[in-house]
């Protein structure tokens, strides 16, 4: 017998298209749902699933059957791989060029380096600061244009850094456009931190970080750009980023403010000093400040396997969003600023105070050990699920969560899905980012295709996979106190041990019967370092192991993490 797959209500509903459930489709007014709908668009909007943008960026995932048909119309010169009906994208969102102040290289340079390495697409973003807000904005802009029109196989997006008020930084982006220039230089200017007075008060800033992302909003809704999206970046590097003012940007506009940093860049910095500068890897040593939130642990300030406390904790800051049903996702850049064993430095008798960016790089004769960052490409990367080798593809990759990320190329390709149980029709389920509706008692389960990495990386060895974890945790709906930053049902259901011969890793996990609403998560790692997760050895047995200034090499400790997928009642 068959699983019958005529009986509709055995399958999950895919969230797009014709395909929403009638609680979800918010065309349809409360006063015509039937009360089981009514319900649960009540539970939806209370977990943040619905609503303010809610629908365009936690379910806005396309279906398998719709992914299986899309057509990639990218040419001979799209790069990324074929898995799961999508063209995975690599890319980078945090890279710096001769127009920040504490950096050196050509808008070119960089984005030549990453193609090179591997990339796709990639993010300049230039620091936020008096000189740029002046003239940085547009001085950029021409390289910018004139990169596109030389690496047609990059997808070479403007954005910048944003000093957000009260809190760290973020990548700022937007589609490119006749206005990206005019609406990003309006954004800086009123929206920096580093442009509004000394005088304002915490709440002000609070605020002023909220409004910036509403005004980024504005201008999507305004038709001034196609598309325009926040990234937090290094969030647990000082303390600063507090779990209120997390989720306050993500609730300003789901659409725009879509996720942090999972792991930060400069991951060269941790190189022990024999061979590199011998400090912390994201340059992530530092310790509580009175500007700090004071609730974080000390063991915050630190990277967990290169990866960022909030992440890299099992039951920690991410899992307690996704345990709200917050879409919020994770990535990972190079944060190039200036690259190990580069033999470069900038150009003679650069003035930046005056001109906002330094002149051209020139040859030094001497290899950068002590410098803190590798090449984009080189060592991090963002892989998106997009519909086409497209600007606009990659944006919407990102914003429905169809990433995963590794360090070091652990591994080549990752395909993870979840479907009813025994569902056999092809590449059926619904992909990272996502959300399946079933009826409560129905068994659902992960399906995982790894490609497991055959190609020496750019430290010329071959990564391989030792274990992959399945963790999983409860949707509870929204905190009471937004200061949360704990998940205490989440935790590593099943782990799986990788042969060493393998080629590649086949992976089914059943949930059992569904009785409430949670969310499924994967992450996978080489081994070598690991210790109990912070929420002790029952939550998390394996985890990352926290880094040590000075003796952290990121070859030596590589790890994949993908994005969360959904599993709610209907």
């Amino acid at each position: 017998m068959g699983h019958g797959h005529d009986h509709d209500h055995d399958h999950p509903q895919l969230s797009t298209g014709g395909d929403l459930s009638p609680a979800m489709d918010l065309s349809i007014p409360d006063s015509e749902l039937s009360p089981s709908d009514v319900s649960r668009r009540g539970f939806l909007r209370g977990a943040g699933l619905l609503g303010a943008g809610a629908a365009a960026s936690v379910l806005a995932t396309p279906g398998a059957a719709e992914a299986a048909g899309l057509s990639h119309a990218h040419g001979p010169t799209g790069g990324g791989a074929e898995k799961g009906g999508f063209q995975w994208l690599a890319g980078d969102h945090h890279i710096h060029t001769q127009y920040s102040s504490d950096a050196q290289y050509r808008v070119l340079d960089q984005a030549k380096h990453g193609h090179a390495y591997g990339l796709d697409w990639l993010v300049i973003t230039d620091h936020g600061s008096n000189e740029h807000a002046k003239i940085g904005v547009e001085k950029v802009n021409p390289d910018i244009r004139k990169t596109r029109e030389e690496l047609k196989g990059l997808l070479t997006f403007q954005g910048l850094e944003w000093n957000i008020p009260a809190a760290e930084h973020a990548t700022v982006f937007v589609h490119p456009g006749k206005n990206e220039v005019a609406v990003l230089k309006q954004f800086e200017q009123t929206y920096d931190g580093s442009q509004l007075p000394a005088t304002n008060t915490e709440a002000q800033n609070e605020a002023a970080a909220i409004a910036g992302i509403k005004f980024l909003a504005s201008q999507v809704k305004q038709r001034k750009v196609e598309g325009a999206l926040f990234l937090a970046n290094h969030p647990a590097r000082r303390g600063i980023d507090s779990p209120h003012e997390i989720r306050n940007w993500r609730d300003a506009d789901p659409t725009v403010a879509i996720g942090f940093e999972g792991a930060p860049g400069h991951q060269a910095a941790g190189i022990p000093i024999a061979y590199g500068r011998g400090g912390a890897r994201g340059y992530y040593d530092n310790n509580p400040s009175a500007a700090s939130y004071a609730g974080y642990p000390l063991e915050s300030y630190r990277t967990w396997g290169g990866f960022d406390w909030m992440t890299a904790t099992v039951g920690g800051l991410w899992d307690s969003l996704l345990s709200e049903g917050k879409a919020w996702w994770i990535t990972v850049n190079s944060d190039s600023h200036v690259n190990y064993l580069d033999q470069s430095e900038r150009g003679p008798g650069s003035d930046f105070a005056t001109n906002g960016k330094y002149n051209d790089p020139v040859y030094s004769g001497k290899t950068l050990t002590t410098a803190g960052d590798f090449w984009p490409g080189y060592y991090g990367r963002t892989n998106v699920g997009a519909s086409s080798f497209a600007y606009k593809a990659v944006m919407d990759g990102l914003r429905a969560g169809r990433v995963w990320v590794d360090h070091g190329r652990l591994i080549k390709s990752l395909d993870a899905r979840v479907r009813v149980a025994g569902d056999r029709r092809g590449s059926t389920g619904t992909p990272l980012g996502g959300v399946v509706q079933v009826k409560r008692g129905t068994s659902t389960e992960l399906t995982l295709e790894i490609d497991l990495q055959d190609v020496p990386n750019f430290a010329a060895f071959v990564p391989v996979l030792k274990r992959v974890d399945v963790i999983v945790g409860t949707v509870t709906g929204p905190v009471t106190d937004k200061d949360t930053f704990k998940a205490p049902d989440t935790k590593v259901v099943k782990s799986f041990e990788v042969d060493a011969a393998a080629k590649s890793v086949s992976v089914t996990y059943s949930f059992g019967r569904l009785d409430k609403p949670f969310y499924v998560r994967v992450r996978g790692t080489d081994g070598k370092r690991t210790q109990p997760g912070l929420m002790g050895t029952a939550v998390d047995p394996y985890g990352p192991k926290l880094d040590v200034i000075g003796d952290a090499d990121p070859w030596g400790d590589l790890w994949f993490y993908t994005n969360p997928i959904w599993v709610l009642p209907k």
